[in-house]
């Protein structure tokens, strides 16, 4: 019955990410909102506070019979929805982001597919992301776009450029 679970990503209202976590988990649904750590500041201090990294998404790990529990939940929208269908989020992709976000000096950001321009292909040769090809972001010679295609998004990751090496 466990093989029968898959990764979908689930549509919130804004700023809602961790709530709706929250109450999915008293359901007993297992569910992931990835945090990054994000320093802030007001006129008075700074605050190192965790924010979601994609914004409006939470991850949930469901099979057939607990999509309407997790369509019921308040602050639930919708599924994510690829090509007519709930997005399926393969367990790798979820595992590279949680040991990405695991490594001691993760520098994470996400970007809509629609926000950028393709540039030179690379392959990245040392790390987690090691033997992943992406694409560098234009007149940044350190940032690699690792393309999470059943969300439409975009992971930008830092890397030391010698970790990099481009595809001909």
């Amino acid at each position: 019955m466990e093989n029968d679970k898959k990764w979908f990503a689930i549509y919130t209202k804004p700023r809602w990410e961790k709530k709706v976590s929250r109450v999915l988990e008293q359901k007993g649904i297992v569910c992931w909102c990835p945090l990054r750590k994000v320093e802030k500041q007001w006129s008075d201090r700074k605050k190192i506070i965790e924010e979601p990294l994609f914004t409006s998404y939470v991850f949930v790990n469901i099979d057939e019979k607990e999509k309407t529990p997790v369509l019921m939940t308040d602050g639930v929208l919708n599924f994510v929805y690829y090509v007519g269908k709930p997005a399926v989020i393969r367990d790798e992709e979820i595992d590279i982001i949680k040991k990405y976000l695991s490594e001691k000096d993760a520098s994470v950001s996400v970007q809509s597919l629609n926000s950028l321009d393709e540039n030179t292909r690379i392959k990245v040769n040392h790390g987690v992301f090691m033997d992943t090809t992406g694409t560098v972001l234009k007149g940044g010679k350190k940032k690699v776009f690792v393309k999470l295609e059943s969300l439409d998004q975009v992971m930008i990751v830092e890397f030391p450029i010698e970790y990099l090496s481009p595809l001909f």
